[in-house]
């Protein structure tokens, strides 16, 4: 059977834009704006499952009260953890690590972000996370409250694009985007 997964990136955050990975700032007015605006008019959903993340669990708490669903928090699918590259622009990167930065835009599996979890580690951690939710929400549609990383990885899975154009993959603040998820773990894109 099918998963029905809705993908909902979380909105702006207080501290900005840049490598947010596993800080916890919260969501700017804008921010929430952006993700009410998403799911105006969707679903509906059997539950929400959300990164614990503030900027992700805050809006899925306030929505699940709202649609009065049950939330579950799962770790597993945070952002990636940019190391020292946590916090900071890729302007500001390219002024003092362009080099590492390249690389890292070139092909995120063969570099990591100094003291960062590798891409292929992350990658085993969310594809984890979503074969759990398959399993426990099979026939159901959940709402994922998530992060950009997280959506950019299973995006570019479903749409079978190599793995060194994950990055290429855009996914604006409060951008929703919906998969089927397959018992073998196959990932399609659409309703």
């Amino acid at each position: 059977m099918t998963l029905h997964l809705d993908l909902l990136r979380h909105g702006e955050t207080e501290l900005g834009g840049g490598l947010r990975g596993s800080l916890d700032d919260a969501l700017t007015v804008k921010g929430w704006e952006q993700m009410r605006a998403a799911v105006i008019e969707r679903g509906p959903w059997d539950r929400l499952v959300s990164s614990p993340l503030q900027r992700c669990a805050r809006f899925a708490d306030e929505l699940g009260v709202r649609l009065n669903l049950p939330v579950t928090l799962e770790k597993d699918l945070q952002e990636l953890h940019f190391g020292a590259w946590e916090g900071q622009s890729a302007a500001k990167l390219m002024e003092t690590d362009a080099e590492a930065l390249g690389l890292f835009w070139a092909d995120p599996y063969c570099f990591t972000p100094p003291d960062g979890e590798p891409v292929e580690q992350f990658s085993n951690r969310v594809r984890g996370a979503v074969s759990r939710l398959h399993q426990a929400y099979t026939g159901q549609r959940v709402l994922l409250i998530s992060h950009g990383g997280v959506m950019r990885l299973l995006l570019a899975q479903a749409r079978g694009l190599p793995r060194e154009q994950l990055l290429n993959v855009e996914v604006g603040h409060g951008g929703l985007f919906s998969l089927q998820v397959e018992a073998n773990g196959v990932l399609r894109e659409g309703a």
